[in-house]
């Protein structure tokens, strides 16, 4: 039992690695850009907001494993069960929220680059 806690906790210190290293590294990008002016702002904005999207998508997607896991093999009681439940409908609706701000779509819509090619991305 405590290597199943020790391994949800590193997986929550990836997801918290991963977030804010990419906010560090998107946020170092973003500015050497500006400071150039290799691109127009509007791009380099857009490129900047992106990034942080996909890095805190892929953060709550590590944080919903890491609980899973600690709930389905430590503690589960209907309770946890429930509160994780709840956990995952708020990170879903977070996730949902971030993919409509990224790709200007719902997730379940087609990506148009990816329509326009097959159904495959480019």
């Amino acid at each position: 039992m405590e290597l199943i806690k020790v391994i949800s906790l590193v997986i929550e210190y990836l997801a918290v690695a991963i977030i804010a290293g990419m906010v560090g590294y998107s946020t170092f990008k973003y500015f050497i850009l500006l400071i150039t002016k290799r691109n127009a702002p509007d791009a380099n904005y857009r490129e900047y907001k992106h990034t942080l999207g996909r890095a805190l998508l892929l953060g709550l997607e590590i944080l919903v494993a890491a609980d899973v896991i600690r709930t389905v093999a430590l503690e589960p009681t209907f309770e946890n069960i429930a509160a994780l439940g709840l956990l995952v409908v708020v990170r879903t609706f977070l996730s949902w929220s971030l993919v409509v701000e990224i790709e200007s779509r719902w997730p379940w819509q087609k990506n148009q680059a990816s329509a326009e090619h097959g159904g495959y991305p480019e």
